[in-house]
């Protein structure tokens, strides 16, 4: 933790560290990426995965830029944000590609939000008052699907609140 922002890796990549040491529990590991909806001009953040539950060292947060020049980051400002990933189980996962036509409820409801989407859009094109106004459906933030195409599901989240790290000394 000596030195907080280096080049470590060269070829215009900045090497910043988070100042912890992390540690998860066995099949847990960290996704370091850049901070969400969080644009940079000049330079991206590079993500990656790390096995926090065996790993005796911290990890660094890498940046790249995207073209000659300099940034900066102001007092506060996010460079990393942390995600939880129970990643060993993702390995058993066979993804698939399948037409929708083989699930008809599903084309359904994928139909009657493509409908509801194309009227919103031409009425915000518009300038209609009362589009304007929603600014945006809310079909997803509310867990609802259009046109009561099946149940809205119970375990919806629309805002993660998760514990705020204790210190234990």
């Amino acid at each position: 933790f000596h030195r907080f922002v280096m080049s470590h890796f060269s070829s215009g990549v900045v090497t910043m560290h988070p100042g912890y040491l992390f540690r998860t529990p066995p099949g847990w590991s960290v996704l370091a990426q850049g901070p969400p909806n969080h644009v940079k001009d000049g330079i991206q953040p590079l993500s990656g995965l790390v096995e926090t539950d065996w790993l005796p060292f911290p990890f660094t947060m890498n940046w790249i830029f995207t073209r000659p020049g300099k940034v900066r980051f102001e007092k506060g400002e996010p460079f990393c944000f942390i995600t939880l990933m129970k990643d060993r189980e993702m390995a058993d996962f066979q993804p698939v590609i399948r037409s929708m036509a083989r699930n008809p409820e599903l084309r359904g409801q994928y139909e009657a939000w493509e409908k509801h989407r194309a009227e919103f859009n031409r009425r915000i094109m518009r300038f209609e008052p009362e589009a304007t106004k929603e600014a945006w459906q809310r079909f997803y933030f509310r867990g609802e699907l259009p046109d009561e195409t099946g149940p809205a599901p119970a375990e919806h989240v629309n805002k993660r609140r998760l514990k705020t790290p204790r210190f234990l000394g």
